[in-house]
């Protein structure tokens, strides 16, 4: 850096100080795209050239050495300026830093060792004090305004620094452990920590960062939150600012993304870097690629509630283990005062918990809640739950500060989705093909077509963490059969669904839930002789539940969820009413099949298309008895049918269910024959029986079904042959058989099937 040769200034004894000044000055005067900065250091160094070439004149200019020092770096800072474009902001702000750290240097020099050089040497005899002290007020204003314009203002540099926690939380050891474990793989370079909203994401990435072994290994380590915006300028803009760089403005995503590489290129020379992109939105792929650049010792890690698994690697954070979760909740509410009896407190506890979910974002609003109080207010708390409050309400209010806007950035259609889950009870591991009758009929246009879409609808919410789809066989679902899916939900979330449809007024919402606790029902049906508005209803009544309806008016409902527990049930009357009905499910949650009466009160339901019992008692030749003319979907699950009266009159069947097109058996262990009628149903496409242990043989009518074209018997394992008449099913295209394991033989003539 001190060889003049190499800047065009001559040897190193022959060249003067005030050469290498004039040279400094001619060069900075070139450089265009650092006008302003470079002229100003022009014009302050041609103000310090005369007294230079004063004391050269007088001395050797020795004691000028560190002027000269400052020159060579000002000429290099120059030279490289003069090859930056006037559109790269990154270098153009990097310089700027150079032009200033000289401008300090030169100040310094003026205002210390060029004042003692005049004194000693005693200029004061050929320069009047006047003219010396004109000289100096000259270069300090050039230099001090340099500094002014190179920096227009201070500013707030920490803007990605990791946030402090509080306090260490208790059950996070594991998931700490290994997900440092997961960073540190070199194979490792992008990693997404993903889980549903207020799982503790944040906060165990946060103490990651704060790990002592992390901070051993990265240099810097810079923590960015993004949520929905997806500013990706603003956030290189605070990288470059936490770095020391002035406030930047790129003008397009282009001119970001260079100055982050060329930032990181310059961070990592000094040692690895990890760069955390916090609360990271789905649909952000585009986005992450930005962030996604091939440097050694350069690390990503992302948190979301999006798995990104098409992009990056995954790490899944489960909600807490029940150990884990009794420890923080300890950890945030003290026991209750004055407590003597250890197992009430513990069972206090163990309600709490499973009204939390695992959650430590729930955990720890509610155990601050209960800090510190008494007993009773615990109970009270517990009470309050059973009797339909939630945690989403006050005195709550950050739990769902924190959930809503998960429900907010959903896409309308998924919004939809998301709160039919509102409709089933707490803990309810739920069939997906029931999710699917209802959005179909609801939202969708009722085909087989919109199934597959509102199924895709599902995989995006569990993608997002929204629900959970656990499959209980081996089907891949490619023939779109979901009966062997399930869908859950933690509690918290359904609870959010419910909040949400409950932002109306009753009469005006589009969803709602009618919970009767024995024959006790809401203070808002007591004579209400208006109309609901509501287009899903779901009732709730449980086992001492004595069928003693009250009279409701519904005549928007297009889908009825009907969920029990009593053995015996009559269905209410006001279905009468829904002459819109299109979906009915009824769900039997007691132990053993519910007998049910007034079941003929389907008759009157004009649009009726979907039906679907499940755990409840009843005959086959209930279902064509009613005549109903427009259902196309029938489902039975775990029901009980007694005996097939064959001997009955016959039904015209094409009057009784002339549209009917899927018949749905699974789970029905009495069943060991199928009733004629089903191969009389001309109109029938899908004929699924599955885990029917008792099922040995099929009617030869079945080759009555010209139009069938996807027949499933899979895990029927006392089936030991398939009717002869098979052969005549000319649309036939799809045949499951899987797990039949008492079949010893196909219809000889089964070759004939060409569409299968």
């Amino acid at each position: 850096m001190n060889d003049w040769l190499s800047l065009g200034l001559g040897s190193v004894a022959g060249a003067l100080v005030s050469e290498g000044l004039k040279h400094l000055i001619s060069e900075a005067k070139k450089v265009i795209a650092f006008k302003t900065v470079s002229k100003e250091l022009a014009s302050s160094m041609v103000s310090l050239l005369p007294v230079i070439e004063q004391i050269e004149s007088m001395q050797d200019g020795v004691e000028l050495q560190d002027l000269k020092v400052t020159i060579v770096e000002a000429l290099v800072v120059v030279q490289k300026c003069s090859l930056v474009k006037e559109w790269n902001l990154f270098l153009k702000s990097k310089y700027t830093r150079k032009f200033e750290e000289i401008n300090r240097k030169m100040l310094k020099f003026c205002q210390v060792q060029l004042q003692l050089l005049l004194l000693r040497n005693q200029l004061q005899s050929m320069l009047s004090m006047e003219s010396i002290n004109s000289f100096f007020q000259i270069i300090n204003e050039k230099l001090e305004l340099l500094s002014v314009v190179s920096s227009p203002s201070p500013v707030f540099t920490k803007l990605c620094s990791v946030p402090k926690l509080n306090m260490n939380l208790v059950g996070l050891d594991w998931p700490l452990m290994d997900l440092k474990k997961r960073l540190l793989d070199d194979s490792v370079v992008n990693l997404v920590v993903y889980g549903p909203p207020g799982c503790g994401k944040t906060t165990l990435v946060t103490q990651l960062c704060d790990d002592e072994d992390i901070k051993r290994v990265f240099k810097k380590i810079f923590f960015c939150v993004v949520s929905s915006t997806l500013n990706f300028r603003a956030i290189v803009q605070n990288l470059l600012q936490d770095n020391g760089y002035g406030a930047i403005t790129f003008d397009d995503d282009s001119q970001a993304e260079t100055g982050l590489r060329e930032l990181l290129e310059e961070l990592t020379e000094h040692g690895p870097i990890l760069l955390v992109l916090d609360d990271v939105w789905q649909g952000s792929e585009f986005f992450l690629r930005k962030f996604q650049i091939d440097l050694p010792g350069y690390k990503t890690l992302v948190t979301s509630r999006s798995d990104f698994s098409s992009l990056w690697s995954t790490y899944h954070l489960q909600p807490l283990k029940d150990e884990d979760a009794r420890s923080l909740l300890i950890q945030w509410a003290s026991p209750p005062h004055h407590t003597s009896l250890d197992d009430e407190y513990e069972d206090l506890l163990q309600k709490v918990l499973k009204r939390c979910s695992g959650f430590p974002l729930v955990i720890e609003v509610v155990g601050i809640s209960l800090r510190g109080k008494a007993l009773y207010l615990w109970k009270g708390q517990v009470e309050s739950w059973s009797e339909g409050k939630t945690i989403l309400s006050n005195p709550h209010p950050t739990v769902l500060q924190r959930l809503q806007p998960s429900f907010n950035a959903l896409e309308p259609h998924l919004k939809d989705c998301f709160l039919v889950m509102g409709s089933f009870l707490e803990d309810q591991k739920v069939w997906a093909s029931l999710i699917l009758d209802i959005c179909v009929e609801l939202f969708g246009r009722g085909s087989s077509s919109s199934t597959n879409v509102y199924m895709k609808y599902l995989n995006d919410l569990a993608s997002q963490n929204l629900l959970k789809l656990v499959p209980l066989g081996t089907n891949e679902h490619e023939d779109g059969f979901y009966s062997e899916l399930l869908v859950t939900q933690h509690d918290i979330l359904r609870e959010l669904a419910i909040y949400q449809s409950e932002l109306e007024p009753i009469l005006e919402r589009n969803k709602l839930n009618l919970e009767i606790r024995e024959d006790n029902y809401p203070d808002w049906c007591v004579n209400l002789s208006q109309p609901i508005n509501a287009r899903l209803l779901s009732i709730f009544t449980d086992d001492l539940f004595s069928s003693r309806w009250v009279e409701l008016d519904f005549p928007n409902v297009e889908a009825l969820v009907l969920n029990l527990s009593s053995l015996d049930y009559t269905l209410p009357s006001f279905i009468i009413g829904m002459k819109k009905l299109k979906v009915l499910t009824i769900t039997n949650h007691g132990f053993y099949p519910a007998r049910l009466a007034n079941f003929s009160c389907l008759r009157s339901l004009p649009n009726l298309k979907r039906i679907r019992l499940e755990k409840v008692s009843v005959t086959l030749l209930d279902i064509p008895l009613l005549q109903l003319g427009s259902v196309k979907k029938l489902s039975l699950v775990m029901c009980s049918f007694g005996d097939v009266f064959y001997e009955t009159e016959k039904i015209d069947l094409s009057k009784a269910l002339p549209t009917l097109q899927e018949i749905e058996i699974d789970y029905c262990y009495d069943l060991d024959e199928l009733p004629y009628w089903v191969s009389e149903v001309v109109s029938l496409k899908t004929l699924s029986i599955t885990n029917c242990n008792k099922l040995s043989t099929l009617p030869e009518a079945i080759g009555n079904l010209s139009k069938l074209e996807m027949l499933r018997l899979r895990s029927c394992i006392n089936l030991s042959e398939l009717p002869e008449a098979s052969e005549r099913l000319s649309n036939l295209r799809f045949l499951d058989i899987s797990y039949c394991l008492g079949l010893r033989k196909l219809p000889q003539e089964i070759g004939k099937l060409q569409k299968l």
